[in-house]
């Protein structure tokens, strides 16, 4: 909880909570399952950049220590930074921006 900042809400239901807490908090069940994949549609879009970035590092610590693979579809382009593959869609074409990084 402390991780995604949502510690000061586990006391609230789902509609007292604002959108962007109510991402934080589903993004948090799915990684307490410790699913081997995770996929994340826009899973920091109603966030701000610094609780964008925490999400980012939080999925990317999780993919590393529980050796999952997150797959992450997402408009911002300054979340690449911390994958190791970065694939496009353009007019229906898939291209791969990026090789596999060690």
């Amino acid at each position: 909880t402390e991780a995604l900042g949502i510690e000061k809400l586990l006391d609230k239901y789902p509609d007292e909570l604002s959108g962007g807490e109510q991402q934080r908090v589903a993004i948090g069940r799915a990684l307490m399952i410790q699913p081997a994949i995770l996929l994340g549609d826009e899973p920091t879009g109603n966030l701000d950049s610094k609780n964008s970035q925490d999400v980012v590092e939080l999925l990317h610590r999780a993919s590393r220590h529980y050796r999952q693979t997150v797959l992450m579809i997402t408009h911002n382009v300054h979340l690449t930074d911390a994958v190791d593959r970065v694939l496009q869609v353009s007019d229906g074409e898939l291209r791969d921006w990026g090789g596999m990084q060690e």
